[in-house]
């Protein structure tokens, strides 16, 4: 498993002084860009070559949220590449080698000149030794959403949404969505499906949905079709039994 080590800062906190979510796949994001990064594979070999790797799926299980000032591990592993496609972990580690987060991911790999799936090239498959994926529950990559989802107010993409590809960045479509949870919902795992991508000035609809302990977040463009949809299931110790839901951010 390609690692760095850090400590989590309070940049990085929310008000109780513990990791955020956002701040959580940022690690995990970075430790996948520092190793691609490493074996010169990173994103000025993919622009060389007009490629480009798009996130399909995260599913994020928490088992807990680190502290400030705690020193950590960040780990990923690529464990399998099939035509177009990368399957990928992520860990975070405390001192004593405990798991504190695994992550799946699913990624595709596109030409940024037709925006068509391409096949990986020998070279990144040469270059990403596969490993042994992590032990944890696989969750089906297809999010079911609950009837009677209540629609938001629209968004509009601004500048900060967007990364080095010129699109919604997938934290920031996490983010987006986690404005709809109730205050102090205790997600212990977090699923997102990316079907569209999302661009600058692009007006996005938020529905949320509601089933048992899980909030199902859709952010659809104005067609109705949806760009991305988030799952977020909160911790079955101290979980609502019935979870609220906000139509609107911050309610």
């Amino acid at each position: 498993m390609y690692t760095f080590e850090s400590r989590i800062r309070y940049s990085e906190t929310d008000s109780d002084g513990e990791l955020t979510m956002a701040s959580l796949i940022n690690y995990f994001q970075d430790c996948s860009t520092f190793q691609s990064e490493d074996l010169g594979l990173g994103v000025e070999c993919l622009k060389k070559e007009h490629l480009v790797w798009v996130l399909s799926s995260w599913q994020i299980v928490v088992e807990r949220y680190p502290r400030l000032c705690e020193r950590v591990t960040v780990g990923t592993l690529p464990y399998d590449m099939k035509g177009f496609l990368g399957y990928r972990n992520f860990a975070m580690l405390d001192e004593a080698g405990n798991y504190i987060a695994k992550a799946n991911t699913l990624w595709s790999l596109l030409n940024t000149d037709t925006g068509k799936p391409s096949m990986i090239p020998e070279k990144m498959v040469d270059g990403y030794r596969l490993e042994e994926k992590l032990e944890m529950e696989y969750a089906p990559r297809k999010i079911v959403i609950p009837a009677g989802s209540v629609t938001g107010e629209a968004l509009v993409v601004k500048k900060h949404h967007l990364d080095t590809n010129h699109h919604v960045n997938n934290q920031q479509f996490i983010q987006m969505a986690m404005e709809y949870l109730p205050d102090a919902f205790p997600i212990r795992q977090i699923r997102a499906e990316y079907k569209k991508q999302a661009f600058l000035d692009d007006v996005l609809i938020p529905a949320v949905a509601k089933e048992g302990n899980r909030i199902v977040v859709t952010l659809g463009d104005e067609a109705g079709k949806p760009c991305t949809i988030v799952e977020f299931t909160a911790k079955a110790e101290g979980a609502p039994r019935e979870v609220p839901v906000c139509p609107e951010p911050g309610t």
